[in-house]
């Protein structure tokens, strides 16, 4: 069974959002993508007081100076497309009031006709944690803990009830529910998160960063599955950020999903090995625009199918 294939939708400052959202669904979900994807930056700190991924001396990419709102942005795609499911990859959930997310997300998937993936991280820029974070960034880790709790509850049967300590529900009806149950999906890197996935979580996100790494950190994920005594499966969406070129990348220096449309599929193929559900290709970053974008994500899927991936 070949691998299933998620494309990003354009949230970056060089597309028109009102125009450019839709019309790339619209043609992603006609290529053949399973999916559509986004990701969550809230502001562009200027001077930085960290580097990109809290690396020091990373620099921020200009794309990141307008990166538009994920939940509008998959409104956009929901209205504009039929089969392709809808996700996030990821949302920083301590940015968000807990109760709102969930409503948020319950009413995107009623509309949807149940197409919805909550895909949820903990962040790591300081600066967004100052400007929106519901609780300190020390805290990052217990506000996801109630986020999943407050979703798995809101999305349930009513009356919800829940006594949190950002979320006091004394007894409602909340609606509308979601079509279906929302699956929520982590990215998690540490032991603890980890843990966190295997005993609250549908599914995890990973990162490209080796094939080989990732086959490890799968391995060890599904052994740390089997010491907790889970029985659910574990779904899994590799998230690609792809570094495109129209011309092949000659340096051996290269990393994975960096150069032409032949490079990237030779490193689908690779990770593809590894066993993961899905792969989602994040290809907007050096695409001038949705016309360009379309036609890199067409000829990517073609030769991906082409090579068996």
């Amino acid at each position: 069974m070949a691998t299933r294939l998620g494309l990003s939708l354009p949230q970056m400052q060089q597309y028109s959002l009102g125009r450019d959202v839709a019309d790339v669904a619209r043609a992603a979900e006609e290529i053949g993508y399973d999916s559509l994807w986004v990701f969550e930056r809230a502001l562009f700190p200027e001077p930085a007081t960290q580097g990109l991924f809290g690396i020091e001396g990373m620099p921020w990419p200009d794309q990141y100076r307008g990166v538009a709102d994920p939940l509008v942005t998959l409104t956009l795609a929901a209205a504009a497309t039929e089969r392709a499911r809808l996700g996030s990859s990821v949302l920083v959930a301590p940015l968000h009031v807990p109760f709102q997310l969930a409503k948020a997300l319950a009413t995107l998937d009623a509309a949807s006709g149940g197409r919805v993936i909550a895909g949820f991280g903990t962040g790591w820029s300081l600066d967004e944690y100052a400007a929106s974070a519901v609780r300190p960034f020390e805290e990052r880790g217990a506000v996801l803990d109630e986020v999943i709790e407050v979703c798995r509850k809101v999305w349930g049967p009513d009356p919800v009830v829940h006594d949190g300590r950002i979320t006091k529900i004394a007894s409602a009806v909340v609606g509308p529910k979601p079509a279906r149950p929302i699956p929520i999906m982590l990215a998690a890197g540490n032991k603890r998160a980890k843990r966190r996935l295997v005993d609250h979580a549908d599914g995890w996100l990973p990162v490209a960063l080796g094939a080989g790494k990732l086959a490890a950190e799968w391995r060890e994920l599904q052994e740390l599955a089997e010491e907790r005594g889970r029985t659910e499966p574990i779904r899994t969406v590799l998230r690609v950020n792809s570094s495109w070129r129209s011309k092949p990348y000659e340096g051996a220096d290269r990393m994975p999903f960096q150069g032409d449309v032949e490079q990237i599929v030779e490193d689908l193929a690779e990770y593809a090995q590894v066993g993961l559900d899905e792969i989602m290709l994040d290809l907007q970053n050096l695409a001038r625009d949705a016309e360009e974008l379309k036609d890199i994500a067409a000829e990517v899927f073609e030769k991906a199918r082409a090579a068996g991936v």
